[in-house]
Formats: C-alpha cells, structure tokens, sequence
C-alpha cells in the first residue's frame, strides 16, 4: 500500500468499498461513480465460513427454546436459518427478532413472512437505538444473540448482563481475514471504507505499517468506528446517522460537500 498524500480539500477520486462488488448494475455505488465522477473499488477484507451444523450442537444450546433473537448483520441472518436447517429447528411464527438496522430487519423477508409486530430495529442504526427497542420487550423474552465466533459486539453482551436478561451467545459462523497485498497494496485511494472491526483487524494483518495520511476512512457502526480509532485512524465518513443511515448516504453526503468545495 502506497501512502496517500491526499488531503480533504482535494478532489476525491479513487474509494475502496471493503466489501463485495454489487452483482447488480443498478447498486447506488454505481450511481455514485456517475454522479460524482469517482472511481469504486470494491475489496472483501474477510470471509465468512460456517459452522457446521454438527460443531454447532457442541454448543449444546437450544435454538427452540429462544423467543427473541438478536442479529446486527444479513450473515448473522443466513447462518441462524441455515443452522436451523441444518439441525431441522423449527422456529416459532411468534419469534420477535431484533436487528441493527432497518435493512438487516427487511432481509428477514427472504426467510419468514414479515410482520412489524415480530421484526424490530433501531432508529438509527446505533446500538443504543437497538437498546431502547430491546428494552420494551425484554422482561417477557430469552434471548439469542447470533453473532461470530471471534467477534461479537461486547456492548451488546454487556446491555444483555447488566439488564439481567436470559440470553446465550450462539455461534453459528466465524470470519478470517482475506489476503489483499497484491489486489490493493499498490493502489492509492483518497477514501476508504470499512463495515466491521474484523474488516479493520484484517486491514492492519496485511498492511501493519498503514498510516492514514490524509485518507478520508469511513466507518460503518459504533463498533467499526471504535476499532478504527484503537488502530490510530480518524474516521472522517460515519454511518449510520439520522441523516445518513446507510454507508451509500454517507458517502453521498460527503461527496457533495466535496463537490461544493471545488
């Protein structure tokens, strides 16, 4: 990874997405290239591989005996299924599931018929928002926090202790960190954007020396954020926001603002 000299008053012109290119044509990452002139990169910093069925049976948990489950991601969402599948779980049509954001909540959509009275989210896309709704539900409710093996949102634990609710950790997946030396390590980017801690630990496994230098980081989530700051970068992107509940927002707002200051 070359260093970037560039500054915030400069144009923007090259941004790595640290997440799989969009299959679609029509993704809003498209429309910003064309709006603003700018050139997308898109690199997954890590994988997500399964546990299996047969290793989550270890855990010795009982999927059905959960009525509220917690997902802050659409991975969490296709492995707690998958894992259910595969263990030929039924779950209840009276689950309440709890997510992040309002769009991790619609990818329910794609396993159970959607019902507001059972789907809930944040506000804002903040573990606090997600606590607020948690809060209104969790004297009647177990909880089942399906998270990854070696990253779960210790501010979540943390709620889930302090409020004395009944819940278990459940791990259905785990994420390894991808080798991105020779696909990024020679290009300069102005902006680059991370999703996850874990996207961030595998940043520094392959570029240890990193120094922001001017890059514009993004950040998506509180915990993304704090981990950028632990590594020593400044995010200048945040998401979610009230006004910017998504990364694509975020990036579109800050586009604008650069755009103004040409």
């Amino acid at each position: 990874m070359k260093k970037s000299g560039t500054k915030s008053t400069e144009k923007i012109e090259s941004i790595l997405i640290t997440q799989p290119r969009p299959s679609s044509e029509k993704s809003p990452f498209y429309e910003l290239e064309r709006k603003y002139g700018v050139k997308l990169d898109f690199q997954p910093l890590i994988s997500i591989v399964p546990i299996s069925g047969k290793d989550f049976r270890k855990q010795k948990i009982n999927i059905a005996r959960f009525t509220g489950v917690i997902f802050t991601s659409r991975n969490a969402i296709d492995h707690f299924f998958r894992t259910c599948e595969e263990n030929k779980v039924t779950v209840s049509q009276d689950t309440k599931y709890f997510c992040i954001t309002e769009a991790v909540a619609l990818y329910l959509q794609k396993f159970i018929l959607y019902r507001k009275r059972k789907v809930f989210y944040g506000s804002d896309g903040t573990n606090k928002s997600l606590f607020d709704v948690m809060n209104k539900h969790k004297e009647n409710l177990s909880f089942l926090y399906v998270c990854s093996e070696n990253q779960q949102d210790s501010h979540i634990v943390n709620w889930l202790k302090d409020n004395e609710c009944d819940f278990e950790l459940a791990f259905m997946y785990r994420s390894q960190s991808n080798d991105v030396k020779q696909t990024v390590g020679d290009k300069n980017f102005d902006v680059i954007c991370f999703f996850t801690p874990s996207g961030i630990k595998s940043w520094f496994n392959n570029f240890p020396k990193f120094k922001q230098n001017g890059v514009v980081v993004g950040t998506f989530g509180d915990n993304t954020k704090a981990e950028a700051q632990k590594s020593g970068l400044t995010p200048g992107i945040i998401a979610p926001k009230p006004k910017s509940p998504s990364m694509i927002t975020a990036l579109d707002h800050f586009l604008a603002a650069q755009s103004k200051n040409d």
